[in-house]
């Protein structure tokens, strides 16, 4: 049986007081296994982001219990939460957050260099490798397409070798062919092992994860599987192949 990377029970999270109380979770337990690929899926305020938040240790609920590879997350202070979230979780956000004046290899070992890693430098050069930036690890985040800055990205989350990756939004701002290819490099990072969770209002993206997780008004109202995967790398096949560098299969 694989291990439980996230439980969590009742999980409440509430906003403001009185009146305008505002319950962003109401209630929810769910577990996610090592391996698996999700998307969290629902509406604005459906408290998907509010759950996002909370699993990824930045921000704490209100009620409940989170288990994070079997820590309970919420009785954490904030400097053990600091922790978790450099150790337990590698992140990746719609808008890149690539610190711009430094290379790409600069900005993937700065999680190492937070864990006070020794060897950073051949560690983020094998992470941008895998992704398949090898060729352009001393380019800075302006010298390098959308697609290449979320590459980037992917090996700055990956480096650490994280429990879970995280991903809010990751092609929210590319096109069709680039959010193919990453969707492929999630897809083969899956098939390696890694628990990967999706933050989306797509449902196209959703389609490529294994598991949907919806959310509405702050409830988990659906929990599937999803019957016909889509698979990135058949997609890609199917849209034009513009000069876009495309990631070797990560053995």
């Amino acid at each position: 049986m694989p291990k439980t990377v996230i439980e969590v029970k009742n999980l409440c999270k509430d906003y403001g007081k009185g009146d305008i109380m505002v319950h962003a979770l109401r209630d929810v337990s769910l577990t996610i296994s090592e391996g698996e690929f999700v998307a969290i899926m629902g509406p604005s305020g459906s408290g998907k982001t509010t759950f996002m938040n909370t699993i990824g240790c930045l921000d704490k609920p209100s009620r409940g219990e989170y288990f994070l590879d079997g820590k309970n997350v919420a009785t954490l202070d904030d400097n053990q939460l600091a922790e978790v979230r450099n150790r337990y979780i590698g992140f990746v956000f719609q808008q890149f957050n690539l610190l711009p004046r430094q290379s790409a290899l600069r900005n993937v070992e700065l999680p190492l260099q937070y864990a006070g890693v020794r060897h950073r430098h051949d560690l983020a050069a094998d992470a941008l490798t895998r992704v398949g930036l090898g060729q352009r690890m001393e380019h800075r985040p302006n010298e390098l397409s959308g697609g290449q800055q979320q590459r980037v990205a992917i090996a700055r989350a990956i480096v650490n070798n994280p429990v879970m990756i995280l991903a809010d939004e990751p092609t929210g701002n590319l096109d069709s062919r680039t959010t193919e290819e990453i969707l492929a490099l999630f897809q083969a990072l899956n098939q390696e092992g890694k628990t990967i969770i999706i933050v989306t209002h797509e449902e196209e993206v959703a389609r490529h994860c294994k598991r949907v997780l919806r959310f509405r008004d702050g409830r988990l109202v659906e929990d599937y599987a999803v019957v016909d995967q889509v698979n990135a790398l058949e997609e890609l096949k199917t849209l034009p192949d513009p000069d876009a560098i495309t990631a070797p299969p990560i053995a």
